[in-house]
């Protein structure tokens, strides 16, 4: 993938930053949001980052490769996440959207413009923005976000798997796979899963 979306605005803008979140689905672990923004002009040409794309097109191990990558040639780049206990709070749309916003405040210099994944953005900060249906493969920043929240938050699941080794997360990361399904129809829920999301398989509504 090319900077070949963000040339355009770099033409009146410096500071493009590209956010994206991992973990919207998945019956435990927190919702992770990441910013990135990369140096005006930046060119990916002959460098691993050729193969950057939306995360979930990517190999476990080209994500792992790509992260450490991303972080080096960003000119700046931040990472939060949002709880399970927030989410049953709030609903996880409205984390997704916190997390997002707790990402950009991280940063270090605030960018001038944001370009997000998916088709809803809600602010908290007074800079423009746009949202980008499908962006995380369309766009080099955002799916430069997307690989650095899918790998932060796979490393907090196979962390979350060390203290609660009974339900497999280092393998589904939390997502409602059978293994996971029958764990918890086993062992019930533990500390770091969604109350709020129901399971059919389960018998609840």
């Amino acid at each position: 993938m090319n900077t070949s979306y963000e040339w355009p605005l770099w033409e009146r803008t410096n500071l493009i930053c590209g956010i994206d979140e991992a973990g919207r689905g998945p019956l435990a672990g927190p919702v992770v949001a990441a910013a990135v923004v990369f140096p005006r002009w930046f060119n990916a040409e002959g460098t691993l980052l050729e193969k950057l794309n939306d995360s979930k097109k990517l190999s476990a191990e080209l994500r792992s490769a790509l992260a450490p990558e991303i972080s080096k040639a960003a000119a700046f780049w931040a990472i939060e996440a949002v709880g399970p206990e927030s989410i049953d709070e709030i609903n996880i749309l409205q984390a997704t959207m916190r997390a997002m916003n707790l990402a950009i405040e991280k940063l270090v210099v605030a960018p001038e413009l944001l370009l997000v994944d998916g088709n809803r953005f809600r602010s908290t900060l007074e800079i423009p923005f746009e949202t980008i249906v499908k962006g995380d493969s369309r766009v080099f920043s955002i799916a430069a976000a997307s690989v650095l929240a899918k790998t932060r938050r796979d490393e907090i699941m196979t962390e979350a798997a060390t203290q609660w080794p009974h339900y497999g997360f280092e393998r589904h990361f939390g997502y409602a796979t059978k293994e996971h399904v029958e764990a918890i129809r086993m062992h019930g829920r533990c500390e770091i899963h969604r109350r709020s999301f129901r399971l059919r398989e389960l018998g609840e509504k």
